[in-house]
């Protein structure tokens, strides 16, 4: 009982800045944005990395362990699709009430659907980096075969493809991958982010 009057933070109800103040510095939400093999998951995890070693602590989110558990039960229509990120920008929410950093992966191919993602996480809150390479890069990194597959028609609705996607038109970070290593690219995401996490 006396800890309470030690500690008067025991008396309310602990807030995001608590957590904050634990771990030292600010919750975000960096969104990567782009093309199926456009890099984005790959420098996501390279960034997850790099904050970890500088003693921040993060989660990443992306296909891989959304679509096989909390969005296992979508498929790839529209209103599907809005779901998945509607559900993704809602656990980010979460994360972001916890305090932590979350690198969200995800093609998110329309305005409308990162649009939304903003509201949901607020837009104070939410980084956007648009991983830029051309399609031809894109094409020729995947080892899925899955551009080879839209192109034959054998995938509907593949985005880039038959599908479109809607360049962000004033993100926090434009980035090439085809033209910068991933640890040059990382560089260039830290300079962009580590004024917001930062006290």
């Amino acid at each position: 009982m006396g800890d309470k009057h030690i500690y008067p933070i025991f008396d309310r109800i602990l807030s995001r800045q608590d957590r904050e103040k634990l771990l030292k510095h600010r919750a975000k939400v960096i969104w990567f944005t782009g093309l199926s093999g456009s890099g984005k998951s790959t420098l996501a995890s390279a960034l997850e990395k790099e904050l970890y070693r500088r003693g921040i602590l993060c989660k990443l989110l992306d296909g891989d362990n959304i679509r096989t558990g909390i969005n296992s039960n979508l498929g790839f229509s529209d209103e599907d699709r809005t779901e998945n990120v509607r559900r993704i920008a809602e656990v980010c929410k979460l994360f972001l009430d916890g305090g932590l950093i979350t690198l969200s992966a995800f093609i998110s191919p329309t305005k409308e659907i990162r649009d939304l993602s903003k509201d949901i996480i607020g837009r104070e809150d939410f980084i956007e980096v648009y991983v830029n390479p051309p399609l031809a890069a894109c094409e020729k990194r995947d080892t899925k075969g899955l551009y080879k597959k839209a192109r034959a028609g054998e995938i509907s609705d593949f985005t880039g493809i038959s599908a479109p996607f809607e360049p962000p038109v004033n993100p926090d970070l434009n980035i090439d991958t085809s033209k910068y290593s991933v640890d040059e690219c990382v560089e260039q995401i830290l300079e962009v982010i580590i004024p917001k996490i930062t006290y």
